[in-house]
């Protein structure tokens, strides 16, 4: 009588994100890198640019109470006080009273654009790790295949499938991690960049009604 040996199924591999890691190599710490400031300058970049959009709706009624009432000196420093891009520019508009009105106009769109700049410093960064990020992580996949491939010929007789394939999954994992980056990235670029636009419709809207004012008749 013949006893019948059952075998143990094989216990179920798991695969870890920290194995992964693990696996795909040096090229990763770049990608790391990339990843923490992007991160922060996101962050910087929100909560200064959720500052610049605060908007105080009385703030352009007061500077033309003033004005009408010749008193430029308060108006002045209502916009000191008021620390916003907005103020900046009407207090550059106001320093510019008596002059011809094109003069004004340019002086105020000349401040506007450094207070755009001024929030889109880092944007840039995001924008380049948003290309460059699943690049250096194709180049990564690129490197580990093309070690796949040398460990396969160099096992020579004993080589097997299952040296190809741990040498590509390992390889495809920073393609994985570029991708994941990149994307994050691209996401964080447009959403500044779209609050930065509303930034500079409210400075446009401000310095229609500020011009307004100037021409306002006596």
């Amino acid at each position: 009588m013949f006893l019948t040996q059952v075998t143990p199924a094989a216990a179920e591999q798991t695969l870890s994100v920290w194995d992964l890691t693990l696996r795909g190599g040096w090229i990763l710490i770049p990608l790391a890198i990339l990843s923490i400031i992007s991160i922060y300058i996101f962050v910087q970049r929100l909560i200064i640019i959720e500052r610049a959009r605060k908007d105080d709706n009385s703030f352009m009624q007061r500077i033309k109470d003033y004005i009408h009432e010749g008193e430029i000196e308060s108006a002045r420093h209502l916009c000191q006080r008021t620390d916003t891009p907005y103020a900046r520019l009407i207090l550059k508009g106001i320093s510019r009273i008596g002059r011809p009105s094109q003069d004004v106009l340019v002086a105020i769109e000349n401040t506007g654009n450094m207070e755009i700049a001024t929030l889109e410093k880092g944007l840039p960064w995001l924008a380049t790790t948003a290309a460059g990020a699943p690049m250096i992580g194709f180049l990564g996949t690129v490197i580990g295949m093309v070690q796949a491939f040398y460990n396969l010929a160099a096992a020579g007789t004993s080589a097997n499938i299952a040296v190809l394939a741990d040498g590509i999954y390992a390889a495809l994992v920073t393609t994985v991690a570029g991708l994941i980056v990149g994307i994050i990235a691209l996401f964080a670029y447009n959403y500044l960049t779209a609050r930065v636009n509303k930034v500079m419709n409210m400075l446009e809207a401000k310095t229609m009604e500020f011009m307004d004012l100037l021409n306002e008749p006596a």
